[in-house]
């Protein structure tokens, strides 16, 4: 009798003991099912914002494509932005005009050095801001950039000034080419050498 008591009492210490490690791999198992940020570039878009005319009309378009890579899942959007590339065929500009979109194709982006693709590397920091790496015109120059984080996407803005590329001669082969059209009310073709940059980058769970 008291062989059986003693063997029920090994029982139940051996099952307490199978119990409790059953409940210490659960968080375990937990932290292997956390989904991971990516970022998914065929919903990504850039959007830009020229200038025309001394009174700096605003004129507005996106590139239809940018490929970005050296993406690591991460576990929140901001995290999987940091340091990746992108590369944006200049072919891809729409501005909703074909002439326009013709001209900026060939007579601004034709005129720079090397220029078939805008490509760069971003980086996020801390407190909204981070920085840009773009190569334009055969220079690399770094700019400043500003994002906010809407749910699961983050927008990024950024402006640039193409002089800082050295690119004097292709705004002003555009400005040539667009002279008509860039005139304001004093009767001056005028096409700004700035221009706004919005990313609406999307990210998604995988």
């Amino acid at each position: 009798m008291k062989r059986v008591f003693i063997l029920s009492i090994l029982s139940i210490f051996i099952l307490n003991l199978t119990s409790c490690k059953k409940e210490k791999e659960v968080p375990a198992k937990k932290k292997e099912e956390i989904k991971k940020y990516v970022i998914d570039s065929k919903t990504t878009v850039v959007h830009w914002t020229g200038y025309k005319t001394a009174g700096k009309v605003p004129v507005k378009g996106i590139f239809k494509q940018v490929d970005i890579t050296n993406v690591t899942p991460a576990e929140n959007p901001v995290e999987v932005v940091k340091n990746v590339k992108f590369s944006i065929p200049v072919s891809s500009v729409f501005s909703n005009d074909s002439i326009r979109d013709f001209k900026l194709t060939n007579f601004l982006f034709g005129k720079m050095k090397s220029t078939s693709h805008i490509n760069g590397e971003v980086s996020l920091g801390e407190n909204g801001k981070g920085e840009a790496s773009i190569v334009l015109n055969g220079f690399t120059k770094n700019v400043p950039l500003s994002y906010e984080v809407q749910g699961d996407n983050i927008i990024i803005n950024a402006k640039i000034e193409l002089n800082n590329w050295q690119a004097q001669a292709a705004v002003a082969a555009l400005n040539e080419v667009c002279s008509e059209k860039h005139k304001g009310a004093d009767g001056e073709s005028v096409t700004w050498s700035e221009v706004g940059i919005m990313v609406e980058l999307k990210t998604k769970q995988k």
